[in-house]
């Protein structure tokens, strides 16, 4: 990734690691700060592409990149299993080509793609609001018949970053277009935003997983609607810090699934499919807020609040 010019508040930085000469680093990380403090990361892995490390106002990473028992689970992340894949092999019949875009092996039969980043563009809109536009292309495996990869969908990811004092706003959209061939998604219930703690802000570590009706823990709030969740706790040396989903009203009124090990996701694709043919986009979007202190204290329900009212939440659509 080259860096970016001509931000005034903002800087995009990639990573400086020196390899032997001849070695390519297969993944990639670039640095996105404000005035000197650290935000979060474009980064780049053998699967797909994603947000981390993502930090609170006050400098605390709140997200794991790899967990031991999910290594799939990439910090901020997009990912979709059951993507199928309609080819052409005689005049006028199709074939069905399944793939997953979730878990980084076989999994049900179904080989793992990746979501490569090929493009990201960056515009500084105001003093403390950076907007990041990616492109990103969903490809299939390396397989007989297409050994440099199929690109099976192309996404425009646009990352709204707002920097504030108690916490750091991340609005997320993923608008998905199918490439060549006709595409149906899901359903399944491995998609479609993800959020996974660090280890120290998992239910199972202490922490508190909260939504917006006051239900606490995943036993209660998995299979349910709500407005938001947040999960806090202690992250070190007695500090609070946490980090909480808003759908945006393409991807309000669908149950959330939580785990109380410290996954919270989106998933609108949980109980019914989508598909996607030639000029048809999936469009979604959430805020990520990754905040200092827990849910009362970082006033998680006024921002909620505030983020209904200023129109915000219905300002995308699925089309």
């Amino acid at each position: 990734m080259d860096e970016q010019t001509g931000l005034q508040n903002f800087s995009l930085e990639g990573d400086q690691v020196a390899l032997p000469k001849g070695a390519w680093a297969q993944s990639h990380r670039l640095n996105v700060r404000w005035r000197g403090k650290d935000l979060t990361a474009l980064s780049q892995g053998a699967f797909r592409a994603y947000l981390f490390p993502v930090y609170t106002p006050a400098g605390f990473a709140v997200t794991s990149e790899s967990p031991l028992d999910h290594p799939h689970h990439n910090s901020l992340w997009i990912g979709a299993d059951h993507v199928n894949c309609y080819l052409p092999y005689a005049s006028g019949a199709l074939e069905e080509a399944n793939y997953n875009f979730y878990v980084n092996d076989i999994f049900q039969g179904r080989a793992p793609g990746r979501i490569l980043g090929v493009d990201v563009d960056a515009e500084e809109l105001a003093a403390d609001h950076l907007q990041l536009v990616q492109t990103l292309h969903w490809q299939g495996p390396v397989e007989w018949g297409a050994p440099e990869r199929r690109t099976l969908a192309v996404e425009t990811r646009t990352i709204d970053i707002r920097p504030g004092e108690v916490a750091n706003l991340f609005d997320v959209r993923s608008q998905l277009r199918p490439a060549e061939w006709d595409l149906h998604i899901g359903p399944t219930r491995h998609a479609y935003y993800g959020l996974r703690m660090t280890e120290p802000l998992r239910v199972t570590s202490g922490a508190t997983m909260v939504d917006s009706q006051g239900r606490t823990g995943a036993a209660a709030i998995s299979g349910q609607i709500s407005d938001w969740v947040d999960c806090s706790g202690t992250i070190a040396a007695g500090r609070q810090a946490g980090a909480a989903l808003f759908p945006y009203a393409s991807a309000q009124g669908f149950p959330w699934f939580v785990a109380d090990w410290g996954t919270l996701t989106v998933n609108p694709m949980g109980r019914k499919g989508y598909p996607l043919k030639q000029g048809d986009v999936l469009d979604f979007a959430v805020r990520f807020i990754v905040h200092d202190g827990d849910a009362e204290e970082a006033d998680i329900a006024g921002m909620w609040e505030a983020f209904d009212e200023s129109g915000l939440a219905s300002d995308v659509a699925m089309v």
